[in-house]
């Protein structure tokens, strides 16, 4: 796995880089034709270097979320020179649903990182089905489980057998100078700007019927 101990900096300066100038001008174009704003990339964990970049497709497939995308274009490498999944890191711009955190496990890849969490996918790009899905069916109530006390279960664990999952703002909390965290919880929140314009942009594409696969708008 990704070392709990690795310098978040040069981390947080690759994943940001590969998101403004890699993923974004991808879902641009994606979201112009119908699909969603979600993006990924495999990272390598020595160079911190993306190998394959991806976004959404929903306008061929419903199941081509971006994390999907990528892990597919990966696959179709030379399998003779294509890196181990485990000498990759797996970046998603927001924070993936139950088909992709499964995506992301039955491919071998024990971490991933995220800009924009499933409340943000909700609450800033009206998107609210990781979480419904998640809720519907895959949380079970315990016996006897009050109402309140299933609201506050964790809709999957971070941390398991199979992979560590940490968000952007989770690795701007391990920078230790505090000038440094400043600084770069700005540029996390400059990049995170950047999706505003591309939601804007899904949601006419929407409301003017532009054609999408997806059952879920």
């Amino acid at each position: 796995m990704a070392s709990p101990q690795q310098d978040p900096i040069p981390l947080l300066q690759a994943l940001l880089s590969t998101i403004e100038h890699k993923i974004v001008p991808l879902t641009a174009q994606g979201v112009s034709s119908g699909s969603k704003l979600f993006g990924a990339a495999i990272i390598s964990k020595s160079m911190l270097n993306p190998i394959i970049v991806a976004t959404n497709n929903e306008r061929v497939s419903p199941l081509l979320h971006g994390e999907i995308n990528c892990i597919q274009q990966f696959f179709l490498q030379d399998s003779a020179t294509r890196p181990s999944t485990s000498d990759c890191i797996f970046l998603a711009t927001h924070e993936p649903c139950s088909l992709c955190l499964s995506g992301i496990t039955w491919s071998g890849f024990d971490n991933f990182y995220y800009l924009f969490t499933y409340e943000d996918s909700r609450d800033l790009f009206s998107i609210p089905y990781d979480i419904q899905i998640l809720e519907q069916v895959f949380r079970v109530r315990a016996k006897e489980e009050s109402d309140e006390e299933l609201q506050k279960r964790e809709l999957y664990n971070r941390r398991n057998k199979f992979f560590t999952a940490q968000s952007f703002a989770e690795l701007v909390v391990r920078i230790e100078d505090e000038g440094e965290r400043k600084k770069w919880g700005k540029e996390v929140e400059r990049v995170k700007s950047l999706y505003g314009r591309l939601s804007d942009r899904y949601q006419k594409g929407k409301d003017e019927g532009v054609k999408s696969e997806s059952f879920w708008k």
